[in-house]
């Protein structure tokens, strides 16, 4: 799970929404003419605030997808307990963000957002249409023919897959030149992130700017679009949570009041702190009651926690599913499909990075893949501490629910 977002500057943030919507607000009911002026100064000021951090996604996309799954092949190849583990990462991963894209356009198109589809005017043209190629156009385009060409137009799909094959030829080259190469790109990562906190320090200006022309569009009815919001990206969460139990009750051939006896303590401690880290002496301390054995349990965890997080990969894809609604971009069988594959495997890219970061750097992705303007994502952001809460708990869920799966295929090979 990500790190919580540092009290201060998620405070600033927050504080900076709330008077950018209140001003927008104001102006809008009292002084529409100086309101006016106020857009034509905050309006650019967002936008230059917003590509500074659009402008990272690329490389430090591309840099964490290459180290995260060159070090995934490499444990895999270190035993078969390895292996079962992210063969189970990858299927409820995919699962869990299929189940989203579904279940967050059924609940936004029985329950949609009180904003308009025209939200913040043309922002939908600052973004590349949704996918509209036929099937085989769209499967021809899976494989980049130029991937620089394919980073230039920040087309994620197939910049996505490039990075995956990328990290696992990486994975099988001589060890001198892998480290070599691994360390540019780690390099090259955390470079990006000095960039970031750079632009991160001026998020407060960068949401103010955006919450005026938010305030202005939707008055006071803000507050409630973002409590809709933070409903639904926790909906997304519990289905990836339920998804991983049932998975374990059913695969893991144990039963729910077990299974739930057993994962409550690090529930519990995951609610409390927001972070999956925190809460692995809990879930390694679940193992026996799992009817795992802990040496199993103390390989899986380690590695769930690090790379696996079915349940934010969930509500990623329904943010992305929410911000197509706001901005009325149709969401197709096949722009869903795009959408929860690249949502699968970008997730892979939050692995230490801080919570604003990969934020922006695991959701921007998805919502590019998707055609979806990515104008409201800082608006988000603000909010992003209680949808955390949903997150943790269903990424502990899942990592439990895996450590069943994969371990008890160990226990019943070594009896």
């Amino acid at each position: 799970m990500r790190r919580s977002m540092p009290g201060g500057r998620s405070a600033r943030i927050f504080a900076a929404l709330v008077g950018g919507v209140l001003l927008g607000a104001v102006l809008a009911d009292r002084q529409p003419a100086l309101l006016a002026h106020a857009l034509a100064v905050a309006t650019p000021v967002g936008r230059l605030w917003l590509n500074g951090l659009t402008m990272t996604v690329v490389p430090l996309v591309f840099g964490l997808l290459v180290t995260g799954i060159a070090s995934a092949a490499e444990s895999a190849s270190a035993g078969g307990i390895a292996r079962r583990a992210l063969l189970w990462f990858a299927i409820l991963l995919v699962a869990a963000c299929v189940v989203s894209a579904l279940l967050s356009s059924g609940l936004l198109a029985v329950w949609p957002p009180a904003a308009s589809a025209g939200l913040l005017g043309g922002a939908a043209a600052a973004s590349p249409p949704a996918p509209t190629a036929g099937a085989s156009d769209w499967v021809a385009g899976l494989i980049p023919t130029n991937p620089i060409k394919a980073a230039a137009d920040t087309a994620m799909v197939p910049l996505v897959v490039f990075a995956l094959l990328f990290g696992f030829a990486v994975a099988r080259i001589a060890a001198p030149l892998r480290i070599a190469l691994l360390t540019a790109f780690r390099g090259i990562v955390e470079t990006m992130l000095v960039i970031v906190e750079w632009v991160l320090w001026l998020a407060p200006l960068g949401v103010f700017a955006l919450g005026i022309a938010v305030g202005a569009q939707l008055g006071l009815g803000a507050a409630g679009t973002l409590l809709h919001y933070v409903l639904i990206v926790a909906v997304a969460c519990l289905s990836a949570a339920l998804l991983a139990v049932v998975a374990a009750i059913v695969a893991g051939r144990i039963s729910p009041l077990a299974f739930l006896r057993a994962a409550l303590p690090a529930q519990v401690v995951a609610v409390s702190t927001q972070s999956s880290l925190a809460s692995l002496p809990a879930m390694i301390d679940a193992a026996p009651a799992l009817q795992v054995d802990r040496d199993a349990a103390g390989v899986i965890f380690p590695l769930a926690v690090s790379i696996f997080r079915a349940a934010s990969a969930a509500a990623n894809m329904a943010v992305a599913v929410y911000l197509a609604h706001l901005h009325g971009v149709p969401l197709t069988a096949a722009t869903l499909a795009v959408g929860a594959v690249t949502a699968a495997a970008v997730s892979l890219a939050a692995v230490g990075l801080p919570a604003q970061v990969s934020f922006f750097a695991t959701i921007a992705p998805v919502c590019v893949a998707m055609g979806v303007p990515i104008t409201l994502l800082p608006v988000l952001l603000a909010v992003e501490s209680l949808p955390d809460i949903f997150r943790t708990f269903g990424n502990v869920t899942a990592d439990l629910a895996v450590v069943r799966l994969a371990g008890r295929s160990v226990a019943r090979e070594d009896g």
